[in-house]
């Protein structure tokens, strides 16, 4: 069951990386667990890795993250900004 979540979720993320990738503040986008009050929750979700969070009132219409696409849970998580070393 979890390995058909994760399938399903790949394979959504795979028609919406590019779409979530043009968003404002975005560094990248991949399947993992989501969390909730800084704890994983056990759920597959499309994770979109942001610099930082901001209220989506502050956001133009189109940088808005959706909560879910196609059915699988979208999750927000702040990771700062990645740079090669």
């Amino acid at each position: 069951m979890a390995e058909e979540r994760t399938e399903r979720a790949q394979a959504v993320q795979a028609r919406h990386t590019d779409e979530l990738m043009a968003k404002a503040h975005v560094q990248g986008v991949a399947v993992g667990l989501a969390k909730e009050a800084g704890q994983y929750t056990g759920d597959v979700a499309i994770v979109v890795m942001v610099d930082q969070k901001v209220p989506v009132d502050q956001l133009a219409p189109e940088d808005v993250i959706p909560h879910e696409l196609e059915g699988v849970r979208v999750d927000v998580q702040e990771m700062g900004i990645f740079s090669a070393q």
